[in-house]
């Protein structure tokens, strides 16, 4: 049984320039040791349209620097970007390893609002990686909306999943909803959810307050400071999930 050192990074991106968001990220995640490293959903372009932006999935020199980054931080690493792959384009979650392992989640739910529907083809499968003895469930923003897509079951007499990963670029006009669907997921699935949000102003004018946290199964939260570009750690017990769960079986009764 392991616990999990988990690291949220808040970050202020710079609109469709990936060379300055890597430096970014670089600098934000000096000295930081850790487990797993969230960076913010599409973390090197932004929620831009701009397809031209997509890396060819074959080949891919932003995964190939992922990858860098994550041997050398000796931790796993989860975001998302946009990618093209064969003729569509997908607003790709990656999850890597140290060892360079990848797994993929293709965002399921796109944005109508955003016109991200007219943009990226929509996911079909649920992606949940085992890293660590922990398993994660993937997701990507919009996904929060939709709690049928991230319900936890009993397979083999054991939760399929211990933490719901969320990577987004969540308006700042809509963080009421963001905060109380973070906290709902965690509750109703028994389950850590990370929710890891950037903050500032994209191109398109829409500001982003972060509001990024590590909420228990509880619904017990731990957040990084409102609208401030920072790095935080927090601890991931596994006994103390696996204690609430067998105190309070109600998975078993879904």
């Amino acid at each position: 049984m392991q616990d999990l050192r988990v690291t949220l990074v808040q970050a202020n991106q710079v609109w469709e320039d990936p060379s300055a968001n890597f430096e970014n990220y670089t600098k934000l995640l000096e000295g930081v040791e850790t487990d797993l490293i969230l960076l913010p959903e599409m973390f090197h372009t932004c929620f831009s349209m701009n397809l031209a932006l997509a890396d060819p999935y074959d080949g891919n020199a932003t995964v190939q620097w992922l990858k860098d980054l994550s041997k050398a931080k000796d931790s796993a690493i989860y975001t998302s970007l946009m990618v093209k792959d064969s003729d569509r384009y997908f607003n790709r979650g990656v999850f890597i390893t140290p060892s360079g392992d990848i797994s993929t989640y293709d965002k399921r739910k796109t944005f109508g609002m955003a016109k991200e529907d007219e943009n990226f083809a929509s996911g079909q499968d649920a992606t949940i990686v085992s890293y660590k003895d922990w398993n994660f469930n993937l997701q990507i923003c919009y996904d929060l909306r939709f709690p049928e897509i991230a319900r936890n079951k009993i397979s083999n007499q054991s939760p399929m999943y211990d933490v719901l990963l969320y990577v987004a670029n969540w308006p700042q006009k809509r963080s009421v909803h963001w905060k109380s669907l973070l906290r709902a997921r965690a509750i109703e699935n028994q389950c850590f959810v990370v929710g890891v949000n950037r903050v500032g102003t994209d191109g398109n004018g829409f500001e982003y307050s972060g509001d990024s946290r590590l909420i228990d199964a509880l619904g017990q939260e731990h957040l990084l400071e409102q609208g401030k570009e920072m790095t935080q750690t927090f601890v991931m017990k596994k006994g103390e999930l696996e204690v609430i769960r067998e105190k309070l079986p109600f998975l078993k009764d879904a």
